[in-house]
């Protein structure tokens, strides 16, 4: 099975090295000064147990990755970069590949499904940190992370089954679900704290920033239950991650905040928030139910990147102040 990782930022470096370890056809898809720095030195992987630093081949364009039938496309970039990259790979790619979606938020496998017949969700928990150039850091070891998958909408297929033991195989915990949208949907759930670690520099569970935890996830809850979501429980999360997934630091390096959070302090000029906080504030709006924090912090983390203003710029008191004088039920502007 040959895998070209599209995205090979935290997440995606952090697959595709692994991959790439246990024995597999891995080409990297990356841009910049990653990929110039992946190009001349390597994939650098670090953990708390090993610093590898991989030959993984590396292209900037999926034109140049020489994409086969029956190659599996890992889609590791933030959502927002995900039409351009299924348009990109419209153009170069036979249509019987098969697209993983190894992303937050729930629209990737949307988008990917109106190009390619083959998609596949991926339920990504894995801590991972990419800040430099040629470097990915993996912060859970043994296990590097959990990245259950299924077909898309639902179901499990042979190829699901392929994935998920390759996987396995190359130090994360991976099942094939058929009802992997149930999972990828709890996880959109959890990711509603990312815009308050990037615009608050933090997610406390106690004081202000507990408290906009507490609305975002509220809100986040009745939107989808208003919807007819199904969603997994927090029961049936504790109990598939339990005692897998060990955070820690890398080289005296601490898992430095969420992948938003990264996106601000590596100042790319955009974030993922409007497919995570926003996703809840489009569900909102369809199905009448208000949003206000989950609004708030997504347009106050869409004007940080723009700006290039570094994570945890708005203290969460000064978001609960302008949430509190907003009327209620009112979308803030």
């Amino acid at each position: 099975m040959r895998f070209v990782i599209y995205g090979a930022g935290a997440i995606g470096g952090v697959i595709g090295g692994r991959l790439f370890q246990a024995g597999h056809d891995v080409t990297l898809i990356a841009r910049g000064a990653h990929e110039q720095a992946i190009r001349d030195h390597g994939l650098t992987v670090a953990s708390a147990a090993a610093t590898d630093v991989l030959p993984v081949p590396v292209v900037g364009h999926p034109a140049d990755a020489g994409l086969r039938p029956g190659d599996v496309v890992v889609l590791a970039m933030k959502s927002q970069g995900t039409v351009e990259a299924v348009r990109r790979l419209a153009t170069c790619a036979p249509p019987d590949v098969r697209l993983a979606c190894a992303q937050n938020g729930v629209e990737n496998e949307r988008v990917a499904l109106r190009s390619f017949a083959a998609v596949y969700g991926v339920n990504v928990v894995c801590p991972a940190t990419h800040l430099e150039p040629g470097v990915v850091l993996a912060h859970s070891t043994p296990v590097s992370g959990i990245l259950d998958l299924g077909r898309y909408p639902s179901g499990v297929d042979a190829t699901a089954r392929d994935l998920a033991g390759a996987l396995a195989a190359a130090t994360f915990d991976s099942e094939a679900r058929p009802d992997i949208m149930r999972w990828k949907y709890s996880k959109l759930l959890a990711n509603l704290g990312n815009s308050i670690d990037a615009v608050c520099g933090g997610l406390n569970r106690d004081g202000a920033a507990g408290e906009l935890w507490r609305r975002v996830r509220d809100e986040g809850e009745a939107c989808l239950a208003a919807a007819g979501i199904d969603v997994a429980s927090r029961g049936e999360n504790r109990e598939r991650r339990s005692d897998r997934i060990t955070v820690q630091p890398v080289g005296g390096a601490p898992h430095k905040g969420s992948s938003t959070w990264q996106s601000l302090a590596r100042a790319t000029g955009d974030v993922e928030t409007d497919f995570l906080a926003g996703e809840i504030v489009l569900l909102g709006r369809l199905h009448g139910v208000p949003t206000p924090a989950n609004a708030l912090l997504q347009r106050l983390a869409a004007k940080m990147a723009v700006a290039g203003r570094p994570p945890g710029d708005v203290p969460a008191t000064e978001v609960l102040a302008r949430l509190d004088g907003t009327p209620a039920g009112a979308q803030p502007a």
